[in-house]
């Protein structure tokens, strides 16, 4: 098959939904497909085997590590050259819709994916009052498709319910090679603790620095442990807010890790905590999983298909007057409160991730293109 993405985010900028792509473009690569990815300028010019095609952008102001790639010419004729079997959107935006219209404009077929809860972003940007239109705007979008893949089950579930037709399920996927318990580090956990003292337990949030990820909900878990200390991985707009947020307590801004270090990072912690409320999958948190560290994550979104409560992790309830916070506390002193339970924990976690290969997600998708091009043909037929 020859395959055409549409992205706002791909490489360099490192994230969950550019994650899945890479490992998506590889393996349908390593399968004998042709691929082509459109994303935002800056990109390399190829990967694993797939060429890259950058378009010029501009920074969104509110999130400026996100660009918005505008459609241009180059574009239309780049797809006329490559003649794909059908054009892949991923989170359309502006880039995005450029690929939706130039599948309607040249009859080739369209399938969707929704990675990012956009709407339920907007409130943590004092834009709430937009979620229906937004919700309608993605709706014109998506029904564009005619496949809407999504993370969870409860996407599938939410955007059915707000009129977005044909969707389905696309699963989850972790690097359990690269991800793994034996990675745990005494030299890490020194670092991650950001002093020569790594005594007390060591609470863990990988991820974007950004408002929706609602990092702040892990302040209260170090107030009410005053031995605990947290070590967040990674980089966003939110950082100097999060920094004067947590000031006065046992935090270390470690910055961005990839690799090998990541990994490392992952099988250092004690726990590693996940307050977002506003996750369409939470990819991190399978990995920490596969790293063999215990998680805790909110009970809303795609997480309570990863975790199963009390046995690969814990879930806490993120609604209430104080925002879930003795919620967190509870399932945080769970996960650390009993040596034995926590060594069952990171075992049920690992045994959960190593379900979920790149390959069998990449093969499962695979199986939905050709079902939609056999669509298509019986349709000309």
């Amino acid at each position: 098959m020859k395959v055409a993405f549409f992205t706002e985010t791909f490489l360099p900028k490192v994230d969950g939904i550019v994650t899945r792509l890479t490992k998506t473009v590889r393996h349908l690569v390593e399968a004998g497909d042709e691929v082509v990815v459109f994303c935002p300028e800056g990109c390399p010019s190829d990967y694993m085997g797939a060429q890259l095609i950058g378009v010029p952008a501009m920074p969104l102001p509110l999130y400026p590590e996100l660009k918005l790639a505008l459609p241009r010419p180059a574009v239309s004729e780049a797809i006329d050259s490559f003649q794909p079997d059908l054009i892949h959107v991923v989170n359309p935006a502006v880039l995005g819709l450029g690929g939706i219209w130039l599948a309607k404009t040249k009859g080739i077929p369209l399938v969707a994916s929704y990675h990012t809860h956009l709407p339920k972003y907007l409130e943590h940007y004092g834009m709430g009052m937009l979620e229906p239109l937004l919700w309608e705007l993605l709706k014109a979008a998506h029904n564009q498709a005619v496949l809407n893949l999504c993370t969870s089950t409860a996407m599938v579930q939410e955007l059915s319910e707000k009129g977005i037709q044909h969707t389905d399920l696309w699963q989850r996927g972790v690097d359990t090679d690269m991800f793994r318990p034996e990675l745990r580090s005494d030299a890490m956990r020194e670092r991650l603790h950001g002093c020569h003292d790594d005594r007390g337990s060591l609470l863990l949030y990988v991820g974007r620095l950004s408002a929706e990820k609602q990092i702040e909900r892990i302040r209260p878990v170090l107030e009410a442990m005053p031995d605990a200390r947290l070590a967040l991985v990674g980089d966003g707009p939110h950082r100097q807010q999060l920094e004067k947020h947590f000031e006065g307590t046992a935090t270390t801004f470690v910055g961005y890790l990839a690799g090998d270090e990541l990994a490392s990072a992952y099988a250092s912690g004690d726990a590693f905590l996940f307050p977002s409320s506003t996750e369409t999958l939470g990819l991190v948190l399978l990995e920490a999983m596969a790293a063999g560290c215990p998680v805790v994550g909110a009970n809303r979104g795609g997480i309570p298909d990863i975790i199963s409560d009390g046995i690969n992790g814990c879930l806490y309830e993120p609604d209430g007057a104080d925002g879930g916070a003795k919620s967190l506390i509870e399932a945080t002193s769970k996960l650390l409160g009993n040596d034995i339970e926590r060594q069952s924990l990171r075992s049920a976690a690992r045994q959960e991730a190593e379900r979920w290969g790149w390959a069998g997600a990449t093969e499962q998708l695979r199986g939905y293109y050709r079902h939609v091009l056999q669509q298509e043909l019986s349709a000309v037929a």
